[in-house]
């Protein structure tokens, strides 16, 4: 047997018993080696369901939180996906084992550079910016999806005019971001329904660090 197959079946049947349904996430979630994204003295508890630190003061989410923001997203092949926060690499890689073309913003240059190389020799192709993710990546957008993986007190105007417009015959575009202060935040879900008009919809609470905005 495979390493850690039998701690990866417990990981995907714990997100079942807290609600995740989404058969398309479980898999990839499945598929990512989540261990190869944490410190080796750490790789024992790569697959528990909890956030485990990845120097630079920063973490690996938690694979529930990451199973349910990507769920909400619902990314499909071929759509292309803005990445707010890259961290490990962990969500972009789900992403992209989703079929999603994957764009992410980071802010800290040197866990980039090491995260980089890492989404390199496992094989995903992930293309990422060093900036500050609540201004998105403009030059490359309209996107059919944005995840945002840190609190913003407010909704991003720059995220919400990155999404793509309505067109026929494609899905609206969708941004998923958890809103409010520091005590703790709502996952939000907004839909881009005009040029103008956005559906928002509000689900659980969580509590991220916050989407630090500015040089």
């Amino acid at each position: 047997m495979p390493p850690f197959d039998r701690a990866r079946d417990r990981l995907i049947e714990a997100l079942r018993a807290k609600g995740i349904r989404h058969e398309g996430v479980l898999a990839a979630m499945r598929a990512v080696p989540r261990h190869e994204f944490v410190e080796d003295a750490l790789k024992m508890r790569a697959w528990e369901d909890e956030a485990l630190p990845i120097g630079l003061a920063q973490t690996i989410s938690q694979p529930f939180t990451v199973a349910y923001q990507t769920a909400l997203l619902d990314p499909r092949p071929g759509e292309k996906i803005l990445e707010v926060g890259t961290g490990s690499g962990y969500q972009a890689a789900v992403l992209a084992e989703m079929g999603a073309r994957v764009f992410s913003v980071e802010r800290h240059a040197t866990l980039l550079t090491r995260t980089n190389a890492l989404l390199r020799r496992l094989g995903y192709r992930v293309r990422t910016l060093h900036g500050d993710g609540a201004r998105g990546w403009p030059a490359v957008a309209p996107f059919d999806g944005i995840l945002v993986t840190a609190a913003a007190a407010e909704v991003p105007p720059a995220l919400l005019d990155q999404l793509r417009p309505p067109a026929e015959g494609r899905r609206d575009a969708r941004l998923v971001l958890p809103v409010g202060g520091t005590e703790g935040q709502t996952m939000v879900r907004l839909t881009r329904t005009g040029e103008a008009a956005f559906a928002r919809e509000t689900f659980d609470q969580f509590r991220f660090v916050p989407l630090v905005s500015g040089e």
